[in-house]
């Protein structure tokens, strides 16, 4: 088996060995896995609207100042990460006076593949309140979607949630079948007319319209027709994203390793669609080998041959 480059010495010894802090960074929470340390620890999620790499440097030294450990190198995945804010150097230099020597940085669709699938080829599907889809083939890799709430996001708990309330709406106002699902909206917003005022006017509205996916979910399995036609939609999405991944990397759907990883793929009704429609393409679903804070992990010692490595930015000095 192969040492975990990541993990404390048994011997005590330090020569010869990294020492990192690992960071799966999302808008939900941030996961922190600190070398030579027996749990994670969970810091709040990235906030769009303030500077990413002063909130990342800050998570860090929570985490040096936690577990008083001495690291080399920090590893993060960070979701929704632009060119702009990939930058390891400027990182690397925000850490100045911690003893890291060295960032890795890349998108939390990478660090998801490198957990799910490890160094092999196939497609994962990330869906949560947003959605990411990223195959890797021989020589070449694809990103479908991942486009946010305004511009993709299909078959995310986003997309779950909105499609939810608009069948809600047209029920309410006779232009679409009843649904169970008006219970949960009324749950919300006892007075459905003003429902739209209210959801428009708060800061946090992708969260609470991804929230409606969990009682689409539960709907669902209880036989609600609205619910059941959403949820096996989402999973068309779903598994057309996944498609369309693996032709752009030249993968036979007919041989491939299809990993679902997200809570959206917790919903029974949607699952069940989702592994049909790949299943009759010929792929295989698989299960996760690890999490995505496993693969953050797995960006150290990446490959510079492995297709994933140009997605990885490195700080280039020390």
């Amino acid at each position: 088996m192969t040492p975990d480059p990541l993990a404390a010495p048994a011997d005590g010894a330090t020569a010869g060995r990294v020492l990192a802090i690992a960071l799966d960074a999302g808008q939900t929470g941030i996961k922190a896995r600190t070398a030579g340390t027996s749990r994670d620890a969970v810091h709040p999620g990235i906030r769009t609207d303030a500077p990413l790499l002063p909130q990342l440097a800050a998570v860090v030294r929570a985490e040096l100042e936690r577990t008083d450990v001495a690291v080399d190198v920090v590893a993060a995945g960070v979701s929704g990460l632009t060119d702009a804010e990939a930058d390891p150097d400027a990182l690397r230099q925000l850490l100045a006076g911690t003893g890291v020597a060295r960032v890795v940085m890349a998108h939390d669709s990478t660090t998801s593949f490198l957990g799910a699938l490890g160094d092999g080829q196939g497609v994962v599907v990330a869906a949560g309140t947003g959605v990411v889809t990223l195959a890797v083939g021989r020589a070449a890799v694809a990103r479908v979607d991942g486009w946010g709430y305004l511009m993709g996001d299909a078959g995310s708990g986003y997309w779950i949630g909105r499609e939810a309330l608009d069948a809600v709406m047209r029920a309410f106002d006779g232009r679409g079948s009843p649904t169970a699902l008006t219970d949960a909206v009324r749950a919300r917003w006892p007075h459905l007319a003003d429902a739209y005022i209210d959801l428009q006017s708060d800061p946090g509205k992708v969260g609470v319209v991804a929230a409606f996916a969990e009682p689409v979910a539960r709907a669902a399995l209880d036989g609600d027709d609205v619910a059941i036609s959403i949820s096996r939609r989402a999973a068309a999405e779903l598994a057309a994203s996944a498609a369309a991944a693996l032709r752009r990397t030249e993968q036979a759907e007919d041989a491939a390793d299809v990993c679902a990883i997200g809570g959206v793929f917790g919903s029974p009704v949607l699952r069940a669609a989702f592994e049909a429609a790949v299943t009759a393409a010929g792929s295989r679903l698989v299960p996760p080998r690890g999490h995505g804070i496993d693969g953050v992990e797995r960006l150290v010692d990446l490959s510079p041959q492995h297709p994933l490595a140009a997605l990885v930015g490195r700080s280039t000095t020390a």
